[in-house]
Order: structure tokens, then sequence, then C-alpha cells
């Protein structure tokens, strides 16, 4: 009887046992502190009001999570823009233990466009020091410049470019760009218009919309690998058939007021979610 007492107490040791280190390493574990801090940032006040009410169509914490973003990473974004959107959660999530990069305008691009956006970034890291302090800006401009030292980046992410790429012929030399900041294993995230697929892709991409397929075939094209695709940024209610193509609908509402109850009822476009690995 006192045998088989025993066996009672060390079956109920043995079955609480593997609940111990569990139980115990949650709350010091790197990724849920990670994912924690993430979240935070998302819900921070340092972000403006005009880019947090963006969040229902752009899902900032659901796109980062599917990419695989860490706060470790070497990152960078292409092109920021003067509204720094993904700024305002990528440079203080990466500032102590990551790298965050911003690849805009060249600097002898003297459009009206890159001259208001190098502008209007510059400000904006200027207004919160203890946020972009760390920030490194670089020049993207095709394979002209690196955008990070070759070989160093573990993320390269793109947000509403590609379609501007096509359509401007400059895409395939801004994709060699991108793998020569890549390490091999690094990731490419990429997010963009989504074109019906029951129609021919537009070489020029002129309504800003790009087939899914056409997208992935180009950048394998480039070399990386096509890991997996995201329907966090979906939006079935997009019809993609609008005078003014995508910018129809909102945020830009090219039309102004005509058809605007309706268009933004639509919401912002449906969009793919893309990631790319560079080979080992």
């Amino acid at each position: 009887m006192r045998s088989g007492g025993s066996r009672l107490v060390l079956a109920v040791m043995l079955l609480a046992m593997p609940l111990l280190p569990a139980c115990s390493s949650t709350s010091s574990d790197p990724d849920t502190a990670s994912d924690i801090k993430l979240q935070s940032l998302i819900a921070g006040p340092q972000r403006s009001e005009k880019n947090t009410r963006r969040d229902v169509y752009r899902h900032p914490y659901e796109t980062l999570t599917f990419f695989g973003l860490r706060d470790d990473m070497t990152v960078v974004e292409i092109d920021p823009g003067s509204g720094a959107w993904w700024t305002e959660i990528l440079a203080p999530y990466l500032r102590d233990h990551g790298q965050y990069y911003a690849a805009g305008p060249a600097a002898d691009d003297t459009s009206a466009e890159a001259v208001s956006n190098r502008g209007g970034f510059a400000a904006k890291l200027a207004s919160n020091p203890a946020l972009y302090d760390k920030v490194k800006v670089t020049e993207f401009a095709g394979d002209r410049h690196d955008i990070a030292p070759p070989g160093t980046a573990d993320m390269v992410l793109t947000f509403r470019n590609l379609h501007n790429w096509i359509a401007d012929g400059s895409a395939e030399a801004n994709l060699n760009a991108f793998y020569r900041a890549l390490k091999p294993g690094g990731i490419l995230g990429i997010e963009d218009h989504r074109g019906r697929a029951d129609q021919p892709q537009d070489p020029e991409a002129a309504s800003g919309y790009v087939r899914e397929d056409y997208a992935i075939a180009l950048v394998e094209k480039a070399g990386f690998k096509f890991v997996a695709e995201s329907e966090v940024n979906a939006n079935p209610k997009d019809t993609k058939d609008y005078p003014a193509g995508v910018w129809t609908l909102p945020p830009t509402l090219r039309l102004k007021d005509k058809d605007r109850a309706k268009y933004l009822a639509i919401g912002e476009s449906d969009r793919f979610t893309l990631k790319f690995v560079k080979p080992q």
C-alpha cells in the first residue's frame, strides 16, 4: 500500500514538472516581449491621429508579424514618404536592439515630390530625436545606390510602390538593390493594390493595380523565392474598375466630391501582402 501511494505521488510530480518551466519562462520570453512592444507602439502616442485612422485598412500589427519582424533586426523601408506612416512604428521598435534604414529619394532627384518627401521626412525625424535619433537615411534610386550595406539587412519592406516601378520601368533595378542589401535568408515584404485575375496585366499598371501572380513572377525573376501570401489587407468590396483607377478610392479620393460616400463605403483598395526570401 505504501508502494502504491509512492507511485501515485511520483506520477503527480512527473505530470506537474513540464508545467513549471513553461509557466516560469513566459514573462521572459523574448518573442513575447517583442510582440508586446510592437502592439504598444502601434497604440502609442508617437503616432499621428491621421496615421492611426488608417489602421483599419493597413493592419500594421498583422502585416508586420506576417513578415516575421523582430526588434533585433536590421530593416530597410523603401520610400517612407513625408508622412512616415510606418516610421512611427518601425523606428522606435528597432531603436534599441535593431536598425532602421529609411531609403528615400536620391539627392539628385529634384522632382517636386522627391523634394517634398525629403523635407517632410527630415522634419519628422527632427520632431522627436528621442525616438528617431538612430534612423539611418539612405538614397533609393534603382541600383545606383546601396539602400543599406550589402548583405546586412534582415528585411526590406515596401508598401504600395510596386505599381509605380512597373509604370516607370524601374522594377528590375529596384529589386536588384533589395537583393544586394539583404543577407542570405533575408525577407522581402511587399504590399500593393491587387489587380483582377480575370484580366491581363497592364504593362504600365496605369490603374495602380497589379495582378498577384504577375508580382510574384516579377520578384522571383530577380532571384527571390516566394514564401507565402496573406489576406490580411484584402478588401472584397474593391471592384477595381474606377474612372481614376485605384486613386478613386480613399485615401486619395481623386474625384473629390463625386460619389464620395460610395467610395468611402468601399474603403481602401484590395491589397496583396507577399513574403519572399533571398535564398541561402
